[in-house]
């Protein structure tokens, strides 16, 4: 049996408008220490808004949250020694070095030499920035600066951190390298990660919630909710000739369809293969390619708000 004693960060009924705007809807969240638990949702959704309140930057419109049983509201002190967050915007030094980057912040904590030449050299290394310690940080890619923004959150060894979208605006490969380096964090801290990117919480999370318009639509580890949708079957049929009227006459068989490149992306709890092919020879469309798909967190995120989490 799980206690409260068991949960790093803890959620009741986290509300937050904004005069008639309600960005965060109700949240209740139990996240284990340890964990490395995902909010995955669309921009706008509530993600930040979230993690501004845990951090005790905004205060909540009702609701409460705890972060290893200290009260956000009641005792934002005691909150702020056992936290820290790499923001969306990386708030570096484009002046500095990385090394001094690290030890402003170290300063900051009332580091001694010895303690701030451990820590940056150990950061750095986690981050796969020992070789650029000296380098001008405003020559830096966006990956590299990311990767500096989450070194210098962990300098203040935080028990719960907190990486707000730590791969927007990075391209694939400088992702990839991300989530290696935030991967060999799990385990040794409690990581809240919010992210609009289905792979990364598939790729890193323990568990997820899925967020949309500031209220939780589902938590579970990433196969938990694809197996909740499992009943759901999904085919792509690649074909040629398919028109869009075409489309919207198969929509009247099966009313979730939807055109992909070259093809049609089919989902019903009962599909005939025959029926749907019968249908798009018939009309002139030439199949070329068919195959069930296994469910993914896209599909997961479709079915449970009607949209899909690229829109």
């Amino acid at each position: 049996m799980t206690n409260n004693n068991d949960f790093a960060i803890q959620t009741f009924n986290l509300t937050r408008k904004f005069g008639d705007l309600i960005a965060v809807d109700g949240v209740d969240l139990s996240i284990k220490k340890g964990e490395l638990f995902s909010l995955l949702g669309p921009n706008g959704a509530g993600k930040t808004t979230i993690i501004k309140m845990l951090c005790c930057l905004l205060k909540p419109t009702s609701g409460k949250a705890t972060i290893l049983g200290n009260d956000t509201q009641k005792d934002p002190m005691a909150v702020k020694q056992i936290i820290d967050v790499s923001p969306q915007e990386t708030a570096v030094a484009g002046h500095l070095n990385a090394w001094e980057n690290l030890s402003l912040i170290c300063e900051v904590y009332g580091l001694s030499k010895e303690e701030t030449k451990k820590r940056s050299k150990e950061y750095l290394k986690l981050m796969g920035l020992t070789k650029r310690a000296k380098g001008q940080v405003r020559k830096f890619s966006g990956g590299m600066r990311r990767r500096l923004s989450i070194a210098m959150a962990l300098i203040s060894d935080p028990q719960v951190l907190f990486l707000d979208e730590p791969t927007l605006g990075l391209d694939p490969q400088a992702r990839r390298s991300m989530w290696e380096r935030i991967a060999e964090l799990k385990g040794k801290k409690t990581i809240l990660l919010t992210t609009h990117y289905l792979e990364e919480a598939d790729a890193l999370a323990d568990r997820i919630a899925i967020i949309d318009e500031g209220k939780i639509v589902a938590i579970g580890t990433s196969q938990e909710l694809k197996d909740s949708i499992s009943d759901t079957q999904v085919m792509i049929i690649k074909a040629k000739n398919l028109t869009s009227d075409i489309i919207e006459g198969l929509k009247k068989i099966y009313p979730e369809v939807r055109a992909i490149d070259d093809g049609v992306e089919v989902r019903d709890k009962e599909l005939s293969f025959d029926k749907i092919v019968d249908f798009l020879r018939s009309k002139g469309a030439s199949i070329y390619s068919a195959c069930l798909k296994q469910p993914t967190l896209d599909d997961v995120f479709l079915q449970l708000t009607g949209k899909e989490l690229r829109e």
